[in-house]
């Protein structure tokens, strides 16, 4: 079954009309192949650097009877991604209307690709481009340090945490010192999204919860591709939460 958190994120995306482009590393193995071509087919441009040692990255997930699942990680060629695997502005992306960059917090978390991660943010800044970082694990928030971890993602427009990540890194006010806005997610209890001005709220529909893979991917595409469209931040809360929740009513990770 296909993951991963940026692959994720962009299948949604595509599938829900964006125009999205894959930044990323896999093996010379046909985990890689079968990744680009699943991708492709799903309307989403790989832009992959192809690692000639390294197998493409692999993860064992159980899922309880609840939906909820635990991650045995094998992170493969994703350590390597490497600065040189990072040239924004040669992936050809027109002005406007204006590029988004969605970074997965695994990318800054591992200390292979942490280079590569900030310098996708310093490129992505300087083309003028919105930014946005899903944290994607309280526990290695922990283990790097609030304050580390707040200065890899300091200045960027959104940050995307769920209500754990929101806990680790102190609070809401806290992120706000750091970051432009803060949009989280409350599982069963829908999403917020804060910032100078702004404090609107979703609802969640009530949903069977079959697996929770994915569901947060899900919704950062949802919101995004609603609030790239130019929609308010109500209408995007709404297009998040819809997205997440019918990730998790389905098994995997990416839409069908």
């Amino acid at each position: 079954m296909q993951g991963g958190a940026g692959g994720n994120s962009a299948s949604w995306l595509a599938g829900l009309g964006a125009d999205v482009t894959l930044v990323a590393r896999v093996g010379d193995d046909a985990a890689g192949t079968t990744c680009r071509r699943e991708l492709e087919s799903g309307g989403v441009t790989c832009a992959f650097a192809v690692d000639p040692t390294l197998p493409t990255c692999m993860v064992v997930i159980l899922l309880d009877a609840h939906g909820d699942r635990t991650m045995f990680p094998d992170r493969g060629a994703n350590k390597a991604f490497s600065v040189d695997d990072v040239d924004l502005a040669s992936l050809g992306l027109p002005a406007q209307p204006r590029p988004h960059l969605h970074l997965s917090g695994y990318v800054l978390f591992d200390a292979g690709s942490r280079a590569a991660g900030l310098e996708s943010l310093r490129q992505a800044r300087a083309l003028g481009w919105t930014t946005s970082v899903d944290p994607q694990s309280p526990a290695l928030i922990e283990r790097e340090g609030v304050d580390t971890f707040l200065s890899w993602v300091s200045g960027v427009d959104l940050l995307l945490p769920n209500e754990s990540e929101v806990a680790a890194l102190g609070g809401l006010a806290a992120i706000l010192a750091h970051t432009n806005e803060v949009v989280a997610t409350y599982g069963a209890a829908g999403a917020r999204w804060v910032g100078d001005g702004v404090d609107e709220s979703a609802e969640a529909p009530v949903v069977e919860n079959v697996d929770a893979t994915g569901c947060g991917d899900a919704f950062n595409a949802g919101l995004l591709s609603a609030w790239l469209r130019g929609e308010s931040q109500s209408t995007a809360l709404s297009a998040g939460v819809a997205a997440g929740s019918a990730a998790a009513a389905r098994v995997g990770a990416r839409p069908g």
